[in-house]
């Protein structure tokens, strides 16, 4: 534990530069219940037509994702970095913050997103990365938290890939998104 006090407190500090504090409430915000991957998704089932149920099925393993997150924090109910410690740049929708959902979710859509089309899986990516990241710069996670969250998302997702369509690399070359 006193590892990842050392790592949240050196990127907390990061958290004091004003650039990188907006970005990390953005992204906060953004990942919120899963916001961004779920309309990632959606928005995605709109625009590639013949494979919108595939791009459901994605988006639902994303959500279902970030409920099995939540799941694991009411039975765990590890508190949040202590406040007078780690001001929180942002607020959250819960007290507890194993596993951190955000994580979950983000690395959820980077698995099921990267099956149905690997450049959306390349472009989540990074997009991910950032989240898992600014969660521990906004104060609100430890290490652990978003560790254990991100191998959760990526193993639900992965679990989940017989749902997807078993030929989707093939396919998303000849249609849908470029």
């Amino acid at each position: 534990m006193v590892v990842e006090r050392r790592v949240l407190g050196a990127l907390r500090e990061c958290g004091h530069r004003p650039r990188v504090a907006v970005a990390a409430r953005g992204l906060s915000l953004s990942g919120e219940h899963a916001g961004l991957w779920l309309a990632a998704g959606l928005v995605t089932a709109v625009l590639d037509r013949p494979r919108r149920s595939d791009w459901l099925r994605g988006t639902a393993l994303v959500a279902t994702a970030h409920l099995a997150s939540m799941g694991v924090k009411r039975i765990v109910r590890r508190p949040r970095p202590a406040p007078g410690t780690y001001e929180p740049l942002v607020r959250t929708a819960g007290r507890h913050s194993f596993p951190s959902s955000h994580a979950t979710s983000a690395a959820a859509a980077v698995v099921a997103f990267g099956v149905l089309h690997p450049t959306a899986g390349r472009l989540a990516a990074p997009v991910a990365g950032a989240m898992c990241l600014s969660r521990l710069v906004a104060g609100v996670h430890y290490p652990s938290d978003v560790a254990v969250g991100a191998l959760l998302g990526a193993a639900t997702a992965a679990a989940g890939r017989r749902l997807l369509a078993p030929d989707a690399p093939t396919r998303a070359r000849g249609k849908g998104l470029s």
